[in-house]
């Protein structure tokens, strides 16, 4: 097996493992709020094998269902990030030097306020909840892949079928939109896997700091937030393994990013 058959392999065991977290924990989210006292504080075990809650819930069911909801908010927010990364990059590039200047000061400058600052910010100000995370996230991580683009518009304003296309009569939105994201699909998409894991860590931090989704949810950053009172008491599987799991989920969407660009790299093909 060559190279790139081995990084087709790896992404495609990478994607299906976040698909069915995903979906188990749509099917899930009702036995991660049923309560049962009688089993309540169970350590791990093969009914049990992430063991219960003070309340009796079953924790491999509320791990499951938090991290679906942490991928689904991810998949929202970084494709709101996306394409506006893409919007403002192509605008960057190709609408003149004064709408550079504004779309690369506004870049420097969000780059330059810490992310989690900016998100409890925006959060808060849009009411936190559901609404304030997807905002907070989506309007957040979009400067670095905006960078990316504008760099690769840049180069392809002076290549020979762009300057053809200019002497035709195509107007600049026109030439961008039919000549130049076809060439930006790449690099949009694995900037898009990319931004999931920074989307999903941003997500389950503000909601563990209480300003994301409500605590009736149960979201990963409302188990980890509830959960870290009972680690002095030696329940330690009510923290670790739900923070494990997201550790490797973040993981995982990282590898299938990396993957995804060595597959879509036209040198890896001879590999």
């Amino acid at each position: 097996m060559n190279q790139r058959k081995k990084t087709i392999l790896i992404f495609a065991l990478a994607l299906l493992f976040l698909t069915s977290v995903t979906l188990s924990g749509i099917f899930c989210y009702g036995g991660a709020r049923k309560t049962d006292f009688s089993v309540k504080n169970l350590a791990p075990c093969l009914r049990y094998p992430f063991g219960t809650d003070w309340m009796g819930r079953n924790m491999l069911a509320r791990t499951l269902t938090g991290l679906s909801m942490s991928i689904r908010i991810g998949l929202c927010t970084a494709g709101i990030s996306a394409l506006l990364a893409l919007t403002l990059g192509i605008m960057s590039a190709v609408l003149g030097k004064k709408v550079d200047a504004v779309i690369s000061f506004l870049i420097d400058t969000i780059m330059g306020i810490p992310h989690i600052l900016l998100l409890l910010l925006i959060s808060y100000a849009f009411g936190k909840g559901f609404k304030g995370v997807v905002l907070g996230v989506a309007l957040t991580h979009w400067p670095s892949l905006a960078r990316v683009i504008r760099g690769e518009v840049m180069q392809l304003k002076e290549s020979e079928y762009i300057q053809i296309a200019a002497k035709l009569g195509q107007n600049r939105l026109q030439i961008a939109w039919r000549h130049m994201v076809v060439h930006l699909f790449p690099q949009f998409v694995v900037g898009l896997i990319l931004m999931f894991p920074h989307a999903i860590l941003h997500e389950a931090s503000i909601t563990f700091l209480g300003f994301g989704l409500s605590s009736e949810q149960p979201a990963i950053g409302i188990i980890l937030s509830e959960s870290m009172r009972y680690l002095i008491t030696g329940k330690w599987w009510l923290a670790m393994l739900p923070g494990l799991m997201l550790v490797l989920t973040v993981v995982l969407f990282d590898v299938a990013g990396n993957s995804l660009r060595r597959i879509l790299d036209p040198s890896s093909a001879q590999e």
